[in-house]
């Protein structure tokens, strides 16, 4: 069956899902454990050759040659290697004898591919589990809302961690920072600057928590208005000071930084908000005596620099960390005493209904960083907005009563896990082209029975990527069975449209979609 592992952070629960894993391996089986990131392996992979030192482990994900890939599902499908560890690519490694598959973080948006094959590597892995009549573990300390949903109805077994396994590790306490009556000076407001200070001349250490890399998100004139559009996409480019360019984090379109205004040629531009780099220099001013180290996904991109990265924080040679996401879950730092989190009500009012969840989930598991050795930790959140709710129920690390809330929104809304939903996202180089194809395809729709509903075309969320304008359409039903027959006969019919507006458009149905 489906078993979800519920835990607080650093209750332990890696240490749950290698007890079953070793027992697995004792009945001579084998063990898939898949992560979200690829920076969660090199911990993880530490943690299972420390405890089978014996077993044979491979890795499967995308940083891999084809070479190495192609030996790594080989030594799993011929049944020499005793345990597969990998990011979702892992979930489609055959195994000559099953035993068990653990999703650790299973609520991560990055086990579904977005492009190319879609596929949830959570769902497919619940799907082999299933055929293998083998048990699969779903880990996390704040569960999917789909999961969690299935735990309280019945249809996976859950199982609470509610404590850390120290007395003396407490959950952190999480303050929160009214930046209207403290306002910022140059991202830090005067009482988590001095936190900061109190920390670090204690001996202890410090993350940073922004998840923004770059320098700054948007360059602008401050006489015209021009600001540094990505011309291939509906996005800013990115200020990458050190490497004195403007970057596309979506399409990876790259320029020179302008020395003037391609407008109006005025020399003062000034790049507008800020980036981990633009943190690093404003701490650095701050703090001077600080061992300050940025671990981003600019940071890492060599081979080997994560793990460095990593060596000099365990070994107290860094005492101010400045991180994004890379850094919210998975790793433990036994000095690390306060988080402080910057921009976090930029999630709060998203426009996709599943922002506030990705919100929640990101802060708790940030927040769990801290404080889990023998050293109590805290969490200091700068917000305009202290009393949202959210805000409210992390302070608790409620996340039962969060869920709830959001469950009880979602049912009312008409969202998942109530509803099931896809979507048909047409790609062109004009606007006119992908909506003509989109209302062919529905002129070809099969009738609308048992259910199904099915929404006029709209722009998706980033309108325009690399020179293509996006449109989707969104179906929903309240039968995942009925959904699925329904889109059998869409897809067949989609698959014979000809004529003139079929062609120069991409299009794809993506079933359960995370992004719109």
């Amino acid at each position: 069956g489906v078993h979800l592992l519920f835990g607080i952070t650093g209750s332990g629960k890696t240490e749950v899902y290698l007890h079953l894993v070793a027992r697995a391996l004792a009945g001579g089986r084998q063990a898939l454990v898949l992560v979200p990131e690829i920076a969660l392996t090199p911990a993880l992979l530490a943690a299972f050759r420390a405890r089978f030192p014996g077993a044979a482990i491979v890795t499967q994900n995308s940083a891999m040659t084809d070479m190495d890939r192609a030996q790594c599902w080989l030594e799993a499908q011929r049944g020499h290697a005793n345990i597969v560890l990998g990011t979702r690519l892992a979930a489609w490694v055959p195994l000559a004898r099953p035993g068990i598959i653990v999703v650790d973080e299973e609520q991560d948006a990055s086990f579904k591919q977005q492009d190319g094959l879609r596929y949830s590597a959570r769902d497919v892995a619940i799907y082999r589990a299933r055929e293998a009549g083998i048990p699969i573990v779903l880990s996390s300390a704040t569960p999917s809302l789909e999961s969690y949903h299935h735990a309280m109805n019945g249809r996976y077994r859950m199982h609470r961690l509610a404590a850390r396994p120290h007395a003396a590790a407490a959950l952190p306490a999480v303050r929160l920072v009214d930046t209207r009556h403290h306002p910022a000076e140059h991202g830090l407001t005067q009482p988590l600057a001095q936190a900061i200070a109190q920390r670090l001349e204690r001996g202890e250490q410090v993350l940073v928590f922004l998840n923004r890399r770059g320098y700054a998100p948007v360059l602008a004139c401050s006489a015209c208005g021009w600001v540094s559009n990505c011309p291939d996409c509906a996005a800013h480019l990115v200020v990458h000071l050190s490497e004195g360019r403007l970057h596309c984090h979506h399409c990876g379109h790259a320029e020179a930084l302008p020395r003037a205004c391609p407008d109006c040629g005025n020399l003062d531009l000034h790049p507008l908000g800020r980036g981990t780099q633009r943190l690093e220099a404003t701490l650095a001013g701050r703090f001077p005596g600080a061992r300050i180290l940025r671990i981003d996904g600019d940071s890492t991109r060599n081979r080997g620099s994560l793990e460095a990265m990593l060596d000099d924080v365990h070994a107290g040679r860094v005492n101010l960390l400045i991180g994004t996401q890379i850094l919210a879950k998975g790793h433990h730092f036994e000095k690390l005493t306060l988080v402080a989190v910057l921009n976090a009500d930029a999630g709060l009012f998203a426009a996709d209904y599943r922002a506030s969840e990705r919100l929640f989930s990101q802060l708790e598991q940030v927040a769990g960083r801290a404080g889990r050795a023998n050293l109590p930790g805290e969490v200091w959140i700068q917000t305009r907005f202290p009393d949202h709710p959210l805000y409210q129920a992390l302070q608790r690390h409620d996340f039962a009563g969060f869920a709830a809330a959001v469950l009880e929104e979602r049912e009312q809304a008409g969202f998942p896990p109530f509803m099931y939903e896809a979507a048909l996202r047409a790609e062109a180089d004009t606007q006119a082209r992908a909506q003509a194809f989109l209302q062919q395809a529905l002129l070809a729709a099969p009738a609308k029975s048992g259910g199904v509903t099915v929404f006029r075309p709209v722009p998706m969320a980033m309108p325009r990527m690399a020179r293509l304008d996006r449109f989707q359409v969104v179906v929903q039903c309240a039968s995942r069975p009925r959904l699925q027959a329904w889109l059998q006969q869409w897809s067949h019919a989609l698959f014979d449209l000809r004529g003139p507006l079929t062609k120069n458009v991409r299009w794809h149905l993506d079933v359960d979609p995370t992004e719109f």
